[in-house]
């Protein structure tokens, strides 16, 4: 598994033409812009032409674009409004419209924020997990699959016992909740006291 860039890695390389760069910030964030379009419950054409639009936006803004760490909000703010313009343009509101983020109740007002944090928090698992050994990333890996892989068949496929799976995905939980990307987002970066329980640290992908 390679490494995993940053987003202002990515962007700087994208800028050039990469071609590879470009597709891995797609990959990123499109979770994020999809569930923009979901919340604001465009039909699904609707919500696809939005999704496209936001893409063919950051095309003609790349260059542009001052602080590429930022990108994550500047597609949340572009889907947002490419949703409302998709909404007018069926001459209909959003099923469920939402006002503007200054006037937005704080339980509402949440969710761009959210959705933000869930996108860094996977494009960071996703860095943390490429620095992982090999078995590591093979672990967690089987042990994330849907459907669940049977322990009998991981031990089999890894060739480690079965009683030191779960040993081991501690091991590597730690070492994940440790990663500097990971750290960064949810301030994990020391052990926790003899006994102290961790809080979950990382997202599902």
């Amino acid at each position: 598994m390679r490494n995993d860039p940053s987003v202002t890695d990515l962007v700087a390389r994208a800028r050039t033409g990469d071609q590879q760069a470009w597709d891995a910030l797609v990959e990123r964030y499109a979770p994020l812009v999809w569930g923009i379009c979901r919340r604001h419950r465009l039909p699904a054409a609707d919500a696809a032409d939005a999704g496209q639009a936001v893409w063919l936006h950051l095309v003609d803004q790349l260059a542009s674009l001052r602080d590429p760490a930022a990108l994550p909000g500047w597609l949340a703010t572009t889907t947002r409004r490419e949703c409302a313009r998709a909404a007018r343009a069926a001459r209909r509101p959003p099923a469920a419209p939402l006002p503007a983020a200054d006037v937005l109740p704080d339980d509402h007002a949440a969710l761009p924020e959210q959705e933000l944090l869930a996108a860094e928090l996977h494009a960071a698992l996703r860095q943390a997990l490429a620095g992982l050994p090999p078995r590591g990333q093979q672990l967690l890996t089987l042990l994330t699959a849907d459907p669940p892989v049977p322990y009998a068949q991981i031990s089999a496929t890894l060739g480690i016992p079965p009683g030191s799976i779960g040993p081991l995905r501690a091991r590597y939980l730690q070492m994940l909740r440790r990663h500097p990307a990971i750290a960064a987002l949810t301030g994990a970066g020391t052990a926790p006291a003899a006994g102290q329980r961790h809080r979950p640290a990382v997202a599902q992908p």
